[in-house]
């Protein structure tokens, strides 16, 4: 035992893995390494991004599901499979002689590898009402809630040359009745050329306020102009939920924003996987719980193949 730990009152068990984040990846991840009878912790801090999401329409066999609902039963099924729980936040991560240790605020717990799944955070302007309606007509994501925007009345927000872009494919794809509205953002004569060749009205201005009670009617801007809508999506960033990754140097892409892995979404630091939008792949439900599944059947190899290396259990090779 190390007797660090046991002074400090601290967690003196190693793990075969610690998943750090509860949303499709992580719990996807636990419930794979929980079926192969690893010994898992997952700890979650609650509220992500997932849990935002009122209409998932996309995941096979279920033709709407909401993103809390995901959530609740992968909590559920994890636990049935002898997963532990705990509610707590990551605040750093360490590797020494092969162990990682996972630190939050009043605890440190052990394991020979570590799955992250904390996700983004999408960056929200100062729009009052805006979460009353978040996930049901405000929207950030066009491939998750771009289909429920069919058809209607539709604004596009944003400060960047990306809401642009979203303008277009949003008209494209969804609803003939879009309007831009750039967003402290000064457009380029070939953005709003291209804007004007496609139909889209271009409302400069800041949007302040949602109108509407239990259904969007519409934006107010600061000057008080009225923008009647029945939906909006809007571009105004992410934010990588990573800060206890700090400590660590890992491998980034190009612009150094997320987190370069292998096919089987191990980072630069063996042992260390990460899934989700952390890393370079798509942000999607169930490409985040492919991903999970896949780290998990990885891991349960590496996890084999150590113990074997270790002289703990026999080769096929020697009981044919």
């Amino acid at each position: 035992m190390d007797t660090t730990f046991a002074t400090r009152g601290l967690d003196d068990r190693i793990y075969d893995s610690i998943v750090i984040g509860a949303g499709p990846g992580g719990l996807q991840a636990a419930i794979y390494l929980g079926r192969y009878n690893r010994d898992v912790l997952l700890i979650d801090r609650g509220g992500g991004r997932t849990s935002h999401a009122h209409f998932i329409e996309n995941v096979l066999t279920h033709r709407l599901i909401s993103g809390m609902e995901i959530i609740r039963r992968g909590l559920e099924q994890a636990t049935n499979f002898n997963v532990q729980i705990k509610t707590d936040r990551v605040t750093k991560i360490e590797k020494d002689g092969g162990l990682f240790t996972v630190f939050t605020a009043a605890s440190a717990y052990r394991a020979r590898t570590v799955i992250v799944s904390t996700g983004v955070s999408d960056v929200f302007p100062p729009i009052e009402h805006l979460h009353r309606f978040l996930g049901t007509s405000y929207f950030t994501c066009i491939d998750c809630d771009g289909y429920r925007t069919t058809g209607k009345k539709l604004v596009v927000t944003g400060n960047s040359l990306n809401a642009v872009n979203l303008a277009l494919a949003m008209k494209q794809m969804f609803t003939k009745d879009t309007t831009f509205i750039p967003y402290e953002l000064s457009l380029q004569p070939s953005s709003s050329e291209v804007l004007a060749d496609e139909g889209i009205p271009v409302v400069p201005g800041k949007p302040v306020r949602i109108i509407g009670a239990k259904v969007m009617e519409g934006l107010e801007l600061e000057d008080g102009t009225r923008i009647a809508c029945e939906a909006v999506m809007a571009s105004f960033g992410i934010r990588l939920n990573d800060d206890f990754l700090s400590g660590l140097s890992l491998k980034k892409d190009a612009g150094n924003a997320h987190y370069v892995t292998s096919s089987v979404y191990e980072s630069s630091l063996r042992g260390l996987y990460i899934v989700g939008p952390l890393n370079t792949g798509q942000d999607q439900v169930v490409i985040a719980a492919g991903e999970g599944a896949t780290a998990a059947i990885d891991i349960n190899k590496q996890l084999l193949e150590e113990k074997e290396g270790r002289g703990e259990i026999c080769s096929l090779a020697e009981h044919p």
